[in-house]
Parts: C-alpha cells; sequence; structure tokens
C-alpha cells in the first residue's frame, strides 16, 4: 500500500486529460450600485444555480452584475454582465406605456445597438413604416410588369400579321455573304 492516497500525489504515471487545478468549479457574483460604488457585494459559491439567482435577484435591486467563473489560480472569466438599473428602467417604461393604454411589449423584440435609445413601440412604427415601404415597392414592381405586358401584348398585336407571313425569298445575287471571308475564297 503506498504512504500517500492517490488523490494527494502530484506526480502521476499517465497523463489524463482534463484540468486537475482545484476549486474550478466556483462562480462569483459582483455587483454594485450607483449610489454606493465603494461598497461592492461579491458572493462566491460553488452552486451554478444560486450563483445564477443570485444574478437575479441583484440585479431586479438595480446593480450592476458581474456573473464570474472560476479558471483556477484566481483567475476569473466574465460569463454574462446585467444592468439591472437599465432593466428597471426598462420595465417602468413598459409599465407607463400600459398604463397610457399601449399594447404591451412583443416577446421577440430584441432592440439592436442603434436601437437602444428607442422603445419598442418606436421599433414597431419603424417596422411598420418598412412593411409599408416594401409595399409601395411592390406595387410599384408590379404596374412595371404590367405596363410592359400590355407593352408586349400590343407589339405581338401589331406585328402579328407580319409575323404570320412567310420569310420573303431572298434572291441569290441580294443574299448576304459572310464578310470575313477572303477575297480569293468568293
Amino acid at each position: 500500500m503506498s504512504p500517500t492516497p492517490k488523490s494527494a500525489r502530484t506526480h502521476r504515471r499517465k497523463a489524463v486529460a482534463g484540468d486537475r487545478t482545484k476549486n474550478v468549479t466556483s462562480w462569483r457574483v459582483e455587483a454594485s450600485w450607483d449610489h454606493r460604488p465603494d461598497a461592492p457585494v461579491v458572493i462566491r459559491t460553488s452552486d451554478r444555480k444560486r450563483a445564477r439567482r443570485k444574478v437575479t435577484e441583484l440585479a431586479d435591486k438595480g446593480a450592476y452584475v458581474i456573473f464570474q467563473e472560476h479558471e483556477g489560480w484566481d483567475r476569473w472569466r466574465t460569463v454574462r454582465e446585467v444592468d439591472g438599473a437599465a432593466l428597471l428602467a426598462e420595465r417602468a417604461a413598459e409599465q407607463q406605456l400600459a398604463d397610457a393604454g399601449h399594447p404591451p411589449t412583443p416577446p421577440a423584440y430584441r432592440p439592436d445597438t442603434e436601437d437602444r435609445h428607442r422603445t419598442w413601440l418606436a421599433w414597431m412604427d419603424a417596422r411598420a413604416e418598412a412593411d409599408r415601404a416594401a409595399a409601395e415597392q411592390a406595387a410599384r414592381d408590379q404596374a412595371e410588369a404590367d405596363a410592359r405586358r400590355r407593352r408586349l401584348a400590343a407589339e405581338a398585336r401589331r406585328d402579328a400579321r407580319a409575323l404570320m407571313a412567310p420569310p420573303a425569298i431572298v434572291r441569290p445575287e441580294n443574299r448576304q455573304r459572310a464578310r470575313h471571308i477572303t477575297g480569293a475564297q468568293r
């Protein structure tokens, strides 16, 4: 029997893929508020679900939350950042719109970077404007296609007699010759 347990050995005979760094499955939640930036909340836990719950709770309290994963040797990788104050402001704006009688925010609405300053109502108006412009363009394209169809039908009616007649007989002396033939071969 070996004098040390196998889990305490630092030297291993076979190389095994995988990270053996101690306490890698650790999560850290940092939260800070604008009105008290010198007193942040730091929560360290090995339970990911608990850490995610804390992220939601702190964001609901208006904190700027940074959710981090431990990478070993006291290095942390940021997994997610949540701006709780912005979320609260967005919810308050939604509530004001609901009180004013506007419909609720569509679940598929995700503001783009250039849309961050707009409300979803402005997004809906912009989308309706784009739809209206697309409908106008489709109507213009349809009108152009109809006009082209009418013009081709009129040309076909006008030229029908000429197209129905057999081709005129071209006498040999009037026949067009190939221009690339040299004079010696004519």
